[in-house]
């Protein structure tokens, strides 16, 4: 039981990490992604990374405050 414990530790916090929303935007990345190529038969390869950088610029931005150089 500890170890199982240890484990989810360690993949909640590789997972979810400093910043719950950017795991949640790269859920909602992948449940779109999937919908639209399975659903609507489109090619959304690129929607993911597009997502992850959008997130990382959005966290980037709240983790700094909005201040200019």
């Amino acid at each position: 039981m500890k170890r199982i414990r240890a484990i989810a530790g360690f993949a909640y916090d590789f997972v979810i990490g400093d910043d719950w929303r950017v795991a949640a935007v790269v859920v909602a990345a992948l449940a779109l992604t999937a919908l639209a190529v399975h659903v609507a038969d489109l090619n959304a390869w690129w929607l993911p990374p597009v997502a992850v950088l959008a997130a990382l610029g959005w966290s980037l931005r709240r983790a700094v405050g909005g201040r200019k150089p």
